[in-house]
Formats: structure tokens, sequence, C-alpha cells
């Protein structure tokens, strides 16, 4: 059994910020690529930012310069840090992950998501 936890939402103003985690657990063989995706109500759910295993990033361009996505491989966690929050960053943020729970099985994991509400 493999799940994804995210926690660190909550209800801001604009312009605030928060930390938003989101831990693996289970039978863990490996975990590569980790990212964040959000989907507000009736939106799609788009990407936000990626991490790779050796620390590459990528980041949505509406979240450029105000997002940072980092991770701790040692516990197997990735955080996201959303600074300069705007009404339209409210969504609910999801975490993602292709986990190996062995050398030929692996699949991808999401978490059950987290809400972020930005009041005006």
């Amino acid at each position: 059994q493999v799940q994804l936890v995210e926690s660190g939402g909550g209800l801001v103003q604009a312009g605030g910020s928060l930390r938003l985690s989101c831990a693996a657990s289970g039978s863990i063989f490996s975990i590569d690529a980790m990212r964040w995706y959000r989907q507000a109500p009736g939106k799609q759910r788009e990407l936000v930012a990626a991490i790779t295993t050796g620390g590459s990033t990528n980041y949505a361009d509406s979240v450029r310069g105000r997002f940072t996505i980092s991770r701790d491989n040692a516990k197997n966690t990735v955080y996201l840090q959303v600074n300069s929050l705007k009404p339209e960053d409210t969504a609910v943020y999801y975490c993602n992950a292709l986990i190996r729970r062995s050398y030929s099985d692996f699949a991808d994991y999401w978490g059950q998501g987290t809400q972020v509400t930005v009041s005006s």
C-alpha cells in the first residue's frame, strides 16, 4: 500500500503565503518525479510545478517567481511554498508522484488534495 497525504492548505488573504506538504508512505522502492497540480471548481486540473529526483524544477507561467517546489528524498516528501497569493490561486492542490513499489512495479499516485482559499 502506498499513500500520499497533503497538508498545509488553508484560508489566507491576498498577498499571504502557505507551505504545502505531501508525504508518501507505504511500500516504496523509489520515487521518481513529484508534481503539484491544482483544480478550481469548473476548471481543468493543471500542472503547477514539478521536480525530478535530482532537483530540477519546472513551473507554470502563472506561478513562476511566486511558488517554489522542493523535496526531501530522505522523508519521501515534496513541498510547495506558495507566496504572494492571489484570489485566482484558489483551488484544491494535489500532489502526484510516480512511485516504484518494486523494481518492475510502478504507478502514478495521487493525494486527496488540500484546499487553498485566497480572499481579496
